[in-house]
């Protein structure tokens, strides 16, 4: 779900890097990369972190490292929870694949067949829908759109289901790849119609368990009482603090398991040995295949050595070349935590890691590093160049935030008295919201399904108030409201790009 694009994360990287090199990169696994990860902790400002590398059927590293939670010296190991975030989408896709193996359904069925009751806002998209569709965000959404609305909230999954009707989509159905929360969440939902079993209990009698993922936990809310856990950070106004984790139930298929460098070190390995644990096949090679075959164009990414790779989408799974190799890959991300997992299959090759702070892209520098070594590869030291280019986007942030609170601290008034801006305003797929008086100079912002959170406006002059949400992870915004005719109207409202990247156009009830 972080959004990463998860859930997916926009990188901002360098074109010219001096290169280092290392005479011998094949050392570099067994005798740098431990120190090189230490070292990235720190400069990265992350708790904790756990790795694991598979490589030709056995494992070269698995560990943990720094601690579960910051001002506590409770050290990660490699049996330590995270949330994987959107790297639940491979065990999604992977369900539905088995369940095609097993000839229990097709991936071409229409979504209907199972979900009579479900509809799109498009007519013809409702009736030609697919399983297929679903798995690899083609229905025309924008990347992460509606996800305010689902994400974290107290929506029920037939309910946000049910709102899936009243999302437009700017786009015609099956032309442009847009990553699609929901869509996994109906992929999901499909699961219990054919198997006579909810998704988490089948992914744990026919995933989990016969790989030996014992630790490993379908529900988020079971998250909250394992023992051997780590806590999410994050980083607001350059401070890093512990959050609470995020409530994903409603969206489970999506975004919400979590695991551990060991149980994914299994997953992956299972994966690269064609569906087998030992002897027995627990997932059949079809299925495997089927999530790898590539069905759309997510677009092209410049490295950071400036070659272009293509960029494809399986089921479950992005799908890339990097220097010869094909890459099966997919990173995940949820409030407090990121990921990434990587298999590269003609190598017999795979890399999980796990962070527990949602503000790094060390996990995506440690993927390339690794992956480099294994391909002898110049050593390049992305955590470094990564680093730089995060620093620099972070102070272009804080400038423009303090140019905003020195705004506010000017105690601009309203182009109307606070009153006028008070009351429920609605919008037709999110719901209801009620903007009511608060402290000092500034109003209070409620919101009808994030029942424990709340947002803070203050003036910024005219009809533009400075928010900040009690959620972090919502970011900070500009909300402008419209006034006609001497009466507040409605406003407009924005969350971070790492929950969804449109607006919402709210109107008074």
């Amino acid at each position: 779900m972080k959004k990463i694009l998860p859930l997916i994360i926009t990188l901002f990287l360098l074109n010219n890097i001096s290169l280092a090199q290392n005479a011998n990169r094949s050392k570099f696994i067994a005798d740098s990369l431990q120190a090189y990860i230490n070292r990235a902790l720190t400069n990265w400002r992350i708790p904790g972190a756990a790795v694991c590398i598979v490589k030709d059927n056995r494992i070269v590293l698995v560990k943990g490292f720094g601690i579960k939670e910051l001002g506590l010296n409770n050290k990660v190991d490699e049996n330590t929870l995270f949330m994987i975030g959107s790297n639940t989408k491979a065990f999604t896709a992977t369900a539905l694949a088995m369940l095609a193996a097993d000839k229990k359904l097709s991936l071409n069925d229409k979504v209907t067949k199972y979900l009579p009751d479900f509809k799109l806002d498009n007519k013809a998209a409702t009736e030609l829908l697919t399983i297929r569709d679903l798995l690899c965000h083609r229905l025309g959404f924008q990347t992460f759109q509606g996800d305010f609305t689902f994400y974290n909230t107290n929506l029920t999954r037939g309910e946000v289901m049910s709102k899936m009707t009243l999302m437009k989509a700017p786009y015609g159905f099956r032309t442009t790849w847009g990553y699609t929360n929901s869509a996994f969440l109906t992929a999901g939902e499909i699961i219990p119609k054919v198997a006579d079993q909810n998704w988490d209990i089948y992914l744990k009698e026919k995933i989990f368990a016969p790989l030996g993922m014992s630790n490993t936990l379908g529900l988020s809310v079971a998250m909250t009482k394992a023992f051997n856990r780590a806590a999410g950070h994050t980083i607001t106004d350059n401070r890093l603090l512990a959050i609470p984790y995020a409530n994903l139930d409603n969206m489970a298929p999506a975004g919400a398991i979590s695991s551990t460098a060991a149980d994914m070190g299994k997953w992956v390995m299972t994966l690269l040995n064609d569906g087998k644990v030992g002897s027995k096949q627990v997932i059949a090679k079809a299925a495997i295949d089927a999530t790898r075959q590539p069905q759309d164009i997510v677009g092209t990414a410049e490295h950071l050595d400036g070659t272009k790779n293509f960029q494809l989408y399986g089921l479950g799974w992005f799908l890339q070349d990097y220097h010869n190799h094909r890459l099966v890959m997919h990173d995940g991300g949820v409030n407090g935590f990121v990921s990434s997992v990587t298999l590269v299959p003609e190598e017999n090759l795979g890399v999980v890691i796990l962070t527990n702070t949602d503000q790094n892209n060390l996990y995506e520098a440690l993927r390339w590093e690794i992956l480099d070594a294994y391909f002898k590869l110049p050593y390049r030291n992305y955590s470094d160049a990564y680093l730089k280019e995060f620093r620099n986007y972070t102070a272009e942030q804080l400038a423009v935030d303090k140019k905003l609170r020195d705004s506010v601290a000017l105690n601009l008034r309203p182009a109307l008295s606070l009153s006028y801006y008070e009351g429920k305003f609605t919008n037709q797929l999110y719901g209801t919201v009620n903007v009511e008086r608060g402290d000092n100079n500034d109003l209070t912002m409620r919101f009808e399904h994030h029942p424990k959170m709340y947002a803070r406006l203050q003036p910024l002059g005219g009809n533009r108030f400075y928010v900040t949400f009690s959620d972090p992870i919502l970011g900070k915004a500009i909300f402008p409201f419209t006034v006609q005719n001497g009466k507040v109207t409605g406003f407009k409202l924005k969350v971070a790009d790492f929950v969804e990247m449109g607006a919402y156009d709210f109107k008074r009830q």
